[in-house]
C-alpha cells in the first residue's frame, strides 16, 4: 500500500545511521520551475533548504548518508503560495452551516438552505454557544430559484436567533427578522456610504439581504465575540484547509484589529505551521502600532509577517456590486436600466488613503473587480507615485475582473501586480454570460493572456473562503476557462500549465517579494514543497483538476499527509 512519508522508501541506509540530516528525493518528475534548470532527477534537502538540483547519481555523491525518499513517480513541485486569501476567514467556515452548491455542498435552492439551517441548529453545539446561527456560502446564481433568500424565507428558519446567511462572495448576507432587530436595521435606517438595504418592493421595509458596508456593519454587531483560544483554533482550521491543497505560504487579506494582534500570539504558540503574510485593512493599520513594529518585514517571524495594507475598492461582480463602467447585463430587481454597481469610496478618498500607504511606505494591495473602480486604483497609484517618485512599492490590484485590454498598458506603466481571478471562468462563468456582463464582456473576465502578452506576469489566486483553496482547480481554471456547462469562457486569455503553475509559485513569491526564497526549487532557497498524484505539466489539460496533494512539506518537514490508500 502506498504512503508519503519522509522515510516511506529507506534506500542507502548502509552507508550511515538514521540520524542524517539531510533527505534526497528521486523517483519521480521534479518540477523545479527554474528556467535555467526546469526539471530534476533528484533534490536533496538540508536544514529546511535546498541543498542540491540535479541528477540522483550526483545527489548521492553529495549526500551519501541522506535519508532516500522514492516518490513513485509522482510530481514533486514548489509548494504553492497564496496569492490572496483570507486564511483566518477559511476558519470561519467551521462555525458556519455549509451552504455551498455542488460540487462543493448541497445548497442548491432556497428549500434546501433551509433544510441545512436546520439540521445545523439541532445537530451543531456552535449555535447554542454563540447564539447566532450562521451559514457560509450561498450562491444566488447557483440557486434555482436564481435571487437571495428573504428575510421571511430565514424566518422560516428560526425567529428565536439571529440567523445570517452569508453569500459565497462575502460581499453580501441575508438576515432573517431577529438579526436585522439587533442589528438595528429598520425602515427607517438610511443606506450606508458604500452600501445597501435591500428593500420589498413598494416599500422602505428591509428584505433582509445587505450589501457591501451595510452587510459588514451588521456583522460586526452580530458576530459572536471569541476566546483567543477559540480565535487560534479557527484559524488552525483555516491553516489546516491550506495545507490539504499544497499551500506553503498562506494571506490573510484584509485583516481586523483582533486578528492582526492574534496572529503573533499563535506563532509565538507555534500554532502556525506554514507562513502568514498579513495585510490588515487600510483604516486598521493606520491606527495600529504593529504596522512599525518588528512584524511589518520582509522576514517571518516564527512563520508570520505583515506585508502591507489593503484596501477594497468595490463589491462583488457575481453580487452585482462591483462598480462597472457599463450597466450590468441583467440589472437587479428594482435597479434603473443603467445600474453599474458603486464604489467603496469616493475618488477623494481613495485618493487620500493610497497616498497615507505611499507616505508610510506600505505595500498595497487593492480589491477593484469593475473597471470603474481599476480606473479609481489607476488615479490613485498615479498621484501617489507623483507625490512619492522614489518610493516603488509594487502595489496588487486583486481580483481585476473586468481589466480592460487599455488599462492593461496603464498598470504597467504604473508598475502595478495583477493578482487575477480566472477561477470565476469555473463557478460564476455562465452567471457572467447571462447575467452579469453578457456574452462580450464576459469572455475577457481575468485576461492573464492580455498581461502576458504585454509582457508582464500574474497571479491566481483562490479568494478563500469565497471557494476552497484548492490549488488544482486555480491550476485548471487558468489553464482551460471551462465553465460549469462546459462552455469555454474566453480562449484566447487561456495560458499553458507551467505558467499557471508559476502564477501560483514563482510569480506569487515575486508579488510578495520574498523570490530570493521561495517559489522554485533551486539551491539555497526554503524546502517548500509539494508532492503531487499527478504531473501538471504532461497530464491532460482537461483533467488537471483531478490532481490531488499527497504531502505538503514546509521547510523541509511534512506539514501534511494524504491518508493511505487501503
Amino acid at each position: 500500500m502506498m504512503r508519503i512519508p519522509l522515510a516511506f522508501s529507506m534506500l542507502g541506509m548502509l552507508a550511515a545511521p538514521c540520524l542524517a540530516a539531510d533527505t534526497l528525493y528521486s523517483g519521480g518528475p521534479i518540477i523545479t520551475l527554474d528556467d535555467q534548470r526546469p526539471s530534476a532527477e533528484a533534490i536533496v534537502v538540508r536544514d529546511g533548504h535546498i541543498a542540491f538540483v540535479g541528477t540522483r547519481r550526483a545527489a548521492l555523491r553529495f549526500s551519501p548518508a541522506a535519508t532516500q525518499v522514492d516518490l513513485q513517480g509522482h510530481a514533486l513541485t514548489p509548494g504553492f503560495i497564496d496569492a490572496h486569501g483570507h486564511v483566518s476567514g477559511v476558519g470561519l467556515q467551521a462555525l458556519s452551516a455549509n451552504l455551498l452548491p455542488a460540487p462543493d455542498g448541497e445548497g442548491n435552492s432556497i428549500p434546501a438552505l433551509q433544510k441545512i439551517m436546520r439540521d445545523f441548529r439541532a445537530q451543531a453545539t456552535v449555535p447554542g454557544g454563540y447564539k447566532v446561527l450562521i451559514g457560509f456560502g450561498y450562491d444566488d446564481s447557483q440557486l434555482a430559484e436564481k435571487r437571495h433568500p428573504t428575510r421571511t424565507e430565514l424566518d422560516a428558519i428560526a425567529t428565536d436567533i439571529p440567523v445570517i446567511l452569508m453569500h459565497q462572495s462575502g460581499h453580501l448576507g441575508a438576515y432573517n427578522s431577529k438579526a436585522l432587530e439587533l442589528a438595528g436595521i429598520t425602515a427607517d435606517t438610511p443606506n450606508p456610504e458604500g452600501g445597501v438595504i435591500r428593500r420589498e418592493p413598494g416599500s422602505q421595509v428591509p428584505d433582509g439581504v445587505l450589501e457591501e458596508s451595510a452587510h459588514n456593519l451588521a456583522l460586526a454587531k452580530l458576530m459572536p465575540a471569541l476566546s483567543l483560544d477559540q480565535a487560534m483554533a479557527m484559524l488552525e482550521a483555516g491553516q489546516a484547509l491550506y495545507m490539504k491543497y499544497g499551500y506553503t505560504t498562506a494571506q490573510d487579506g484584509k485583516t481586523d484589529a483582533g486578528t492582526l494582534a492574534m496572529l503573533p500570539m499563535a506563532g509565538k504558540a507555534g500554532k502556525l505551521k506554514i507562513d502568514v503574510v498579513a495585510y490588515p485593512d487600510i483604516h486598521v493599520a493606520l491606527e495600529s502600532p504593529a504596522m512599525q513594529g518588528p512584524y511589518y518585514a520582509p522576514t517571518y517571524t516564527d512563520h508570520f509577517r505583515i506585508g502591507g495594507v489593503k484596501i477594497s475598492l468595490d463589491g462583488s461582480p457575481q453580487g452585482k456590486t462591483a462598480w462597472l463602467s457599463q450597466p450590468y447585463y441583467q440589472v437587479p430587481e428594482g435597479e434603473k436600466p443603467d445600474y453599474a454597481g458603486y464604489p467603496a469610496y469616493p475618488d477623494a478618498q481613495v485618493d487620500e488613503l493610497i497616498g497615507k500607504a505611499w507616505q508610510h511606505g506600505w505595500q498595497v494591495l487593492a480589491h477593484a473587480n469593475g473597471d470603474a473602480a481599476i480606473d479609481q486604483l489607476i488615479h490613485a497609484v498615479a498621484a501617489a507615485e507623483a507625490a512619492y517618485p522614489q518610493r516603488h512599492l509594487l502595489p496588487v490590484l486583486i481580483h481585476g475582473q473586468t481589466l480592460r485590454k487599455d488599462q492593461v498598458g496603464e498598470i504597467q506603466r504604473l508598475g502595478i501586480f495583477p493578482s487575477l481571478f480566472p477561477m470565476h471562468t469555473y463557478y460564476w462563468g455562465d452567471w457572467h454570460r447571462n447575467s452579469v456582463l453578457g456574452p462580450e464582456r464576459a469572455e475577457n473576465i481575468s485576461p492573464t493572456r492580455w498581461v502576458l502578452d504585454a509582457g508582464m506576469k500574474f497571479t491566481s489566486h483562490h479568494d478563500a473562503p469565497a471557494v476552497f483553496p484548492d490549488a488544482m482547480r486555480v491550476l485548471d481554471a487558468t489553464v482551460n476557462r471551462t465553465t460549469r456547462s462546459g462552455h469555454v469562457l474566453g480562449p484566447g486569455q487561456r495560458v499553458t500549465p507551467e505558467q499557471a503553475l508559476k502564477s501560483l509559485t514563482l510569480w506569487a513569491a515575486e508579488q510578495y517579494g520574498e523570490q530570493a526564497s521561495k517559489g522554485s526549487i533551486e539551491v539555497g532557497k526554503r524546502a517548500d514543497l509539494v508532492v503531487l498524484s499527478g504531473n501538471p505539466l504532461t497530464i491532460a489539460h482537461r483533467d488537471l483538476h483531478t490532481i490531488t496533494v499527497l504531502q505538503t512539506i514546509k521547510d523541509g518537514q511534512v506539514v501534511y499527509e494524504a491518508a493511505r490508500s487501503r
